[in-house]
């Protein structure tokens, strides 16, 4: 039985940073795409960024780029989020999401996301 399970969350000033983690279990993750998507009360689900399990490329949403940082430890099976200089329009609650095969658009969207975590909520207040 595939698991993601997201932490790190939590409630930070502006400007300040978190640093969120995806432990992946239950399967091989190669050939995988492994996600941060977010999404804020009312609002829809939003890409964040993404790293390619076999060879660690990465991408990124236009509204974090340059602040936020995806990577992984392929031994341990986590992913982290590094989130920097943290803004009110941050505030979400952020979501792990693991895709088998190739990018069918940019950004990736929700739809057809094979595996998903719970969840860890993060706040920013300004």
């Amino acid at each position: 039985q595939v698991q993601l399970v997201e932490s790190g969350g939590g409630a930070v000033q502006a400007g300040d940073s978190l640093r969120l983690s995806c432990a992946a279990s239950g399967r091989s993750f190669s050939g995988y795409t492994m996600n941060w998507f977010r999404q804020a009360p009312g609002k829809d689900r939003e890409f964040v960024a993404l790293i390619f399990w076999n060879d660690g490329n990465t991408g990124y949403g236009d509204s974090v780029k340059g602040r936020f940082t995806i990577s992984w430890d392929k031994t341990k099976n986590v992913v982290y989020l590094q989130m920097n200089n943290l803004k009110p329009e941050d505030t979400a609650r952020y979501y792990c999401a693991a895709d088998y095969g190739f990018l069918s658009s940019w950004p990736p969207g929700p739809n057809g996301i094979d595996y998903w975590g719970k969840g860890t909520e993060v706040t920013v207040s300004s």
